[in-house]
């Protein structure tokens, strides 16, 4: 048990730097990512049934989404705490709120599986692409649930299987195939290890939600160029700046070439559209 403990810690570790390392690339594309996303937080805060009023944990903002979009919601009266376990994703967050004037946002830096903030009582916790990068999930859970208020809901969205995810797996393959890298083993805290809803809903279950309600929903990414999403994959991505951080320079130049020119076999030279599976789903306490 004390071991497993240890390579927790140690992932969480590598995750902070990974995730804080890039921070500053999510700052300059997070216009491209949102504009695809802001469905997704939309509906998950339909699903949670967050109004005026409502008080709401963010779980894993990154960038500050769905808590932006949830401040909105709550406003004049509610409250969204913000966490992330990084901090220089909180800080692009805080940069957000404040170029849109947005006040009733707390950020906190915090694991999301132990959750040490002072408030509680939340009507509704969301989760956004978050909950595929927990060692623990099952702990993770039953630590929402001392959060929030008898009947409030959790609503999160996960990405589908990989290969129905071409903003991801377009990138990943190809490095990959190039540099001869295996893939993740199973299990591993990949941001499609989620993708069973089944079993996530198996998951929400044992820790005591019930009512689990799961729907599919496609994110729809926009790019100007086959160039313009190598480099948004190769500056946002914390799990492919991990693969390709252990490469030479010359290997993640040819990487990055091939994805240029896969790219550009699929949709050409200009603009293109990604369509990626997703699925948002929503618990009760």
């Amino acid at each position: 048990m004390a071991e497993q403990g240890q390579d927790n810690d140690k992932i969480k570790r590598d995750m902070r730097g990974s995730w804080n390392d890039s921070s500053t690339g999510w700052r300059k594309w997070w216009r491209i990512f949102e504009k695809a996303a802001q469905p997704v937080s939309d509906r998950m805060i339909a699903l949670a049934e967050i109004g005026p009023g409502s008080r709401v944990l963010d779980i894993a903002t990154g960038i500050g989404e769905p808590a932006l979009t949830a401040a909105r919601k709550v406003a004049p009266n509610g409250i969204v705490i913000a966490t992330d376990i990084a901090r220089g994703m909180l800080e692009g967050a805080r940069e957000r709120a404040e170029a849109e004037g947005i006040r009733n946002v707390i950020f906190r830096e915090a694991d999301a599986e132990t959750l040490q903030i002072p408030e509680r009582d939340f009507d509704a916790v969301l989760a956004r692409w978050g909950l595929m990068f927990l060692p623990n999930l099952p702990g993770a859970l039953c630590r929402v649930r001392e959060l929030l208020v008898d009947g409030g809901r959790f609503a999160v969205a996960v990405w589908d299987k990989e290969e129905t995810v071409p903003m991801m797996h377009l990138a990943s393959d190809t490095a990959r195939r190039l540099a001869n890298l295996p893939p993740p083993p199973p299990g591993a805290l990949s941001p499609c290890r989620l993708a069973d809803t089944a079993g996530l809903g198996q998951t929400f279950r044992e820790a005591g939600f019930k009512d689990y309600h799961v729907e599919p929903i496609t994110v729809t990414f926009e790019f100007e160029s086959p160039e313009q999403f190598a480099l948004f994959r190769s500056e946002t991505s914390a799990p492919f700046r991990r693969m390709m951080d252990g490469l030479d320079p010359a290997m993640r130049q040819r990487i990055t070439d091939a994805i240029v020119a896969e790219v550009r076999g699929k949709f050409g030279d200009g603009s293109f559209r990604l369509d990626n599976g997703c699925f948002c789903a929503v618990a009760h306490n």
